[in-house]
This record gives C-alpha cells, sequence and structure tokens, in this order.
C-alpha cells in the first residue's frame, strides 16, 4: 500500500512538474513573432487618404477607438474623440477579463516606432511584448497588404493628441496564460486587382472582420459551426442585440437579397437625419457601426456581396433585439 502511494505521489509532483514547465514556457518565452520590423512610413497624401479610407470606412480603427453616442441609432463617434481609446470590453460582453481600446493618437503612440505599431496591428504583440487579447482583430489585419497597413500607420499619425490615459487590460484565469499563445506572425498578402470581385470582396471582409461579430462566441471562442450564422450576443445599455446572419441562407440569411438590397442596407445611412436620430425608451439599438461601413464606396460593398454570395448558407435564426426591462 505504501508504495502504491509512494507511486502516486510521484506522479502527481511529475504532473505538478510538467505543468510547471508549460506554463513557465508560455509565460516567460511566448508570445514569439520577432522583433518588430525596422520600419520607416514614407507619408504621402496619397498614402495618409488611403489610411483614412480604410480606418474610417473598413477596418474601422476609429470606431472602437473612439468615444461612440449610444443615445443616437448605432452609436455614432462624438467629435473631438477621434482615436483616444478608453471603451471597454467585459465579462459583460462575454470576454474572458476586461480591455480597453488604446489611445491611437500622437498623445498615446507618439514614442512608438513605426514598426511597433505595425507589428501590434498585424501579429498582436505590444510595444513591450505583451501579448494584445484579440478585441483588435489582429488576426484578420495580419493577412492583409502591408501597403494598406502602412497607409493606416501614416493617417493615424495624423490624428489630433488626445491625452487619455487609458487602463490596462487584464485578463481573468486561465485567459492570463492562454493569451501569450494567440498571437502569431503575419501571413500578409498583396490586394487583390478590385476588377477580380470575388477576392477583392474576400479582402475587404477580412479587413472589416466581419467574420468576428457575425459568428457565435463565447467563452473566449468562436463557434466556427456556424460561421457568419449571426447570433453573437452584444448586451448595450438599452438593451440586448444578436448579429446578423450574412451567409447566403434564403430563409434565415440574406440569400434572398439581390446587389442592390444589399447596397441600399448601407447607403441609407448615407442620410445623417437616417443614421443619427435619437432612440427613445425601447427603441432597437445595434453594436454595428452603421456611420461608418456606409462610408465605403459602392463598388467595395458590392465586392464584399459577391463574396458573400459564396459562403456557404447556414440556417439559423437570429433573435431580435431585447430591449432593457
Amino acid at each position: 500500500m505504501k508504495k502504491i502511494l509512494k507511486i502516486i505521489s510521484f506522479l502527481i509532483l511529475l504532473i505538478v512538474v510538467i505543468v510547471a514547465v508549460i506554463v513557465s514556457y508560455v509565460k516567460i518565452s511566448l508570445p514569439n513573432v520577432g522583433l518588430a520590423p525596422d520600419l520607416k512610413v514614407v507619408s504621402t497624401p496619397e498614402k495618409i487618404e488611403r489610411g483614412r479610407y480604410l480606418a474610417n470606412h473598413v477596418v474601422v480603427c476609429m470606431d472602437c477607438h473612439s468615444s461612440r453616442n449610444w443615445d443616437l441609432f448605432a452609436a455614432p463617434l462624438i467629435a473631438g474623440t477621434l482615436g483616444e481609446g478608453g471603451e471597454k470590453f467585459d465579462k459583460v460582453l462575454g470576454f474572458p477579463g476586461t480591455y480597453y481600446a488604446a489611445n491611437i493618437t500622437p498623445a498615446g503612440i507618439g514614442t512608438l516606432t513605426d514598426g511597433q505599431i505595425f507589428r501590434a496591428i498585424t501579429t498582436g504583440v505590444g510595444h513591450d511584448g505583451h501579448a494584445m487579447f484579440p478585441v483588435m482583430p489582429y488576426q484578420s489585419y495580419g493577412k492583409l497588404d502591408s501597403n494598406d497597413i502602412e497607409s493606416v500607420i501614416a493617417y493615424i499619425r495624423t490624428l489630433t493628441p488626445v491625452v487619455n490615459n487609458v487602463t490596462p487590460p487584464v485578463s481573468d484565469f486561465p485567459m492570463n496564460i492562454i493569451i501569450n499563445t494567440i498571437p502569431k506572425k503575419a501571413t500578409l498578402a498583396a490586394m487583390p486587382s478590385p476588377d477580380d470581385s470575388m477576392a477583392y470582396g474576400k479582402y475587404l471582409f477580412t479587413a472589416a472582420a466581419c467574420h468576428d461579430c457575425h459568428t457565435p462566441f463565447d467563452k473566449g471562442k468562436y463557434d466556427q459551426t456556424k460561421l457568419m450564422a449571426g447570433g453573437r450576443m452584444f448586451t448595450l445599455p438599452t438593451g440586448t442585440i444578436y448579429s446578423a446572419n450574412i451567409t447566403p441562407d434564403e430563409e434565415t440569411g440574406i440569400g434572398l437579397w439581390s446587389r442592390d438590397a444589399f447596397l441600399n442596407q448601407f447607403r441609407q445611412y448615407r442620410d445623417s437625419a437616417t443614421s443619427h436620430r435619437k432612440l427613445q425608451p425601447g427603441d432597437m439599438q445595434t453594436i454595428m457601426p452603421w456611420t461608418a461601413y456606409t462610408g465605403m464606396t459602392d463598388k467595395d460593398l458590392a465586392a464584399i456581396y459577391i463574396y458573400l454570395r459564396t459562403i456557404p448558407a447556414i440556417s439559423n435564426q437570429v433573435p431580435g433585439f431585447k430591449p432593457k426591462n
């Protein structure tokens, strides 16, 4: 009996040692995506303008890194807060910790090199080597064209400096360990020709990280069996909203939508009277930044529509808006 207890004790000790070694490796040696590139972005008017378009209307950096007015439909950005950061993502929204959007104005990132910013956007590793939780979809951004990433950097360098000291993020256990395994080296690729509508649409879809909101998300994981089938829950100040099914399913998705119907869904918010209306008690609110995406060109929106027609149709009836009682 004593021999069996000794063996059991030894095995338990061995397991503890192995776990300790693995945890130490993850905490000390990861993330490992390489050093920040030795990069100096050459800012040209064309590059800045491309970055402005991307940051405001496609990758929508400004949506999370600014303050939004939740009293108005689709919560448009509040003037004077562009890039200041501070938006909170916590357990109420389904995140395994509490994370805050960084201040990306020159007051927040002015001391960082272009290479450090480039690495953070494309791999999720901060300037000091810490792993970032993928609230910012760096896993998508790491698949984009390096010229587009540089354009975004050129643009945010031009933002008006806003002093706003953002609270550091905190991950709950075990995410405080797992988080170091998430960042990966970027797999950058050239932007397809806009004339190749399907490939270009997929590129824009990736840049906009549509997958992240339109795929169910729970306990830090995406349900890939319902890829783009909607149903991710978002808790807002006025109630609960679920993302839409954007697969080509004809009953629960957008399978019956024409190209013009898809474009008109975005075009309607180009009128400030429609997009900035004051909400009344019980009115539907949405996490979808319509006022940002409506700035995409019709050609870009049409390319996304063409790409969406090629993804698998998934039947998934999504609940509607549920106002707070």
